[in-house]
């Protein structure tokens, strides 16, 4: 934190801003355009999930985890599940492996493609930003294909998918089909964002992240990747033993690298899905649970599209969820940020924020502090419900 804060001028950005889709406030201190230090602020969006959850039986928790995102519902809901069976002592079938590893990489793609078209509008290039959101749609079409739904697609279950999520071979086929147009149309588009001067000029040597500090401070994520550091939590996940892709990492730690990385990932994510679409095992996508409860601590580690995703519990004699916890990759991708956008200009800024693909509304955690006294409360349901 920079010491010298009285002699530069602080600028405030946010809450609300045209080029932030997330609420949250940052405070810039800069000496002739040039940023100098940084804070970030995102309390703004604070809805109490963790709180919500104690002392729900299961089957409800599941459904409120896969609302903490709405962009990588997949993800949440699946780790959600994960850490349940862990707890339980449960084995999934393989083919129910599958369908869950086809889901969360189609997502990944939907995820890193909404990232590239926040980040070219934020950029001013607006003819990429409807270029991404138009390839978005047929994504989410090969979604509602496999799963009945285009958001919140609800596969995962407590020992495999969903019957529902079971594709025929007349499905496969047909996503098959509706992925080889799509594919064509996202290669095109990865190659004209990743070679067009205007874009690399706009990105190249902004917000340098380098290795040291972003292992210092905990990247995850593409941001980590982007900077040579090799955290892939895919490495660790038994789920992902069955497939052959590449772990990309770039070495520059800019804007640029972090751009190019997500779209270098989505080739790779499309190998899965092809793999996926030609080796799936036949079998069950389910076996019916042995319920354990009185369960010890559990924990778990995906690799969500923003990066490490973790989730903990414990479920009680009565079946019922204790002490959860989440935590999500963006405070600790925020927290790099605020590193790298020292030294940028002004207007550069913003985009070095941005170029982590903050997601507040997954990372925000209720917390009262009494503004007289300084004291701190976690709030209970019951109480936020009044005070709306």
């Amino acid at each position: 934190m920079n010491s010298d804060r009285d002699r530069l001028t602080e600028v405030d950005v946010g809450t609300v801003h045209p080029v932030l889709v997330e609420p949250f406030r940052t405070r810039f201190w800069v000496e002739d355009e040039m940023v100098r230090d940084c804070e970030i602020t995102y309390n703004a969006a604070h809805r109490g999930i963790e709180r919500i959850l104690e002392g729900i039986p299961l089957a409800k928790a599941h459904m409120i985890t896969e609302k903490v995102c709405g962009l990588c519902s997949h993800f949440h809901l699946w780790n959600s599940i994960r850490v349940t069976e862990k707890a339980m002592d449960l084995e999934v079938p393989e083919r129910a492996e599958y369908i869950r590893v086809l889901i969360a990489e189609l997502e990944r793609i939907h995820s890193h493609l909404f990232f590239l078209g926040h980040g070219c509008e934020t950029m001013g290039q607006e003819t990429f930003t409807y270029r991404a959101f138009a390839l978005r749609e047929p994504l989410m079409r090969v979604l509602y294909e496999l799963t009945g739904n285009r958001v919140h697609y609800a596969v995962p279950a407590i020992g495999g998918v969903r019957p529902r999520a079971n594709p025929t071979p007349d499905m496969l086929k047909n996503v098959s089909s509706m992925l080889d147009e799509l594919e064509k149309g996202l290669m095109s588009f990865i190659d004209r964002i990743t070679t067009d001067p205007m874009v690399l000029a706009r990105v190249t040597g902004v917000g340098v992240l380098d290795r040291k500090v972003a292992e210092e401070y905990h990247a995850v994520g593409p941001t980590a990747r982007a900077s040579d550091v090799d955290n892939d939590v895919r490495h660790h996940m038994h789920e992902y033993d069955h497939f052959n892709f590449d772990y990309i990492t770039l070495k520059d730690g800019d804007v640029k690298d972090r751009l190019i990385l997500r779209c270098l990932e989505i080739p790779e994510s499309m190998r899965i899905i092809r793999q996926v679409l030609d080796e799936i095992p036949p079998g069950k996508v389910g076996t019916v649970p042995k319920f354990k409860y009185d369960t010890e601590f559990a924990t778990t580690y995906i690799e969500a599209p923003r990066g490490e995703l973790f989730h903990s519990l414990r479920i009680d004699a009565e079946g019922k969820v204790r002490n959860y916890r989440i935590r999500t990759p963006t405070p600790p991708n925020l927290t790099c940020m605020e590193q790298a956008c020292i030294g940028d200009q002004l207007t550069d800024a913003i985009l070095t924020i941005i170029s982590c693909d903050p997601c507040l509304s997954c990372s925000s955690r209720a917390l009262v502090v009494d503004m007289g006294t300084g004291e701190e409360k976690v709030v209970d349901f019951r109480e936020v419900k009044a005070k709306c």
